[in-house]
């Protein structure tokens, strides 16, 4: 992907994220004006046949403005860095995310609670972009993942089993849907030869880091 390419693929994942952020946050507005019923009508219940579309519907809603204050920030970041590199990817990332977090909840979750919230997405998002970077073979994209998981581990203490007041179920359908995704959509074509001052011998780890190097504009 040449530097235009990038800078252009950027600009359309910021649009969306903002767009997705926008959606959400007119649909809290709609959900609290109507006392969060919503929430209770749309929300992912478990072994309900009835809910299972909710799967799609769930990650739009939340119980109150903490729980999408607490959700909307990992969200939009983790959402523009799986992004950045192809909005399309993005989309098929998001819908099986949003079907690995919600069916996980579906199936496993006991009592029947009604669960909402975008925080499987998060996770998801989240997953992927701490390991795109290794099936991809982008050695930036390595360097991001590895920050990300530095800077972010302590999200996965809510997605072990028994983590009270929150769906660890979700969060954990979630990220195992983000792991898979960067396989799934992991990038299978030829990696170019870097240009000019950055070229070396094919293949060479230096030749992969000046080409990622070269594709952002520090070179």
């Amino acid at each position: 992907m040449s530097e235009s390419e990038l800078v252009a693929e950027a600009r359309k994942a910021f649009f969306v994220m903002f767009g997705l952020m926008a959606v959400v946050w007119l649909v809290q507005a709609a959900n609290y004006a109507d006392d969060y019923a919503l929430s209770r009508e749309f929300g992912v219940v478990s072994g309900d046949v009835g809910a299972l579309p909710h799967v799609l519907t769930a990650p739009l809603l939340h119980w109150n403005w903490a729980h999408i204050e607490s959700n909307s920030g990992p969200l939009f970041v983790f959402g523009f860095l799986a992004a950045y590199r192809g909005v399309a990817r993005f989309m098929g990332l998001t819908l099986l995310v949003a079907l690995s977090s919600g069916l996980t909840v579906w199936f496993f979750e006991q009592g029947g609670a009604d669960t909402v919230g975008a925080s499987g997405l998060v996770f998801g998002y989240f997953g992927y972009v701490v390991v795109r970077g290794l099936f991809d073979r982008h050695l930036i994209d390595t360097l991001i993942g590895l920050v990300m998981a530095a800077s972010f581990a302590y999200l996965l203490t809510v997605a072990v089993p028994g983590t009270p007041g929150v769906s660890w179920l979700g969060h954990l359908g979630g990220l195992a849907g983000g792991l898979l995704g960067a396989w799934l959509f992991r990038d299978r074509g030829p990696r170019g030869r870097p240009r000019g001052k950055a070229s070396a011998p094919d293949g060479s780890p230096r030749a992969a880091l000046h080409k990622e190097l070269d594709d952002l504009g520090l070179l």
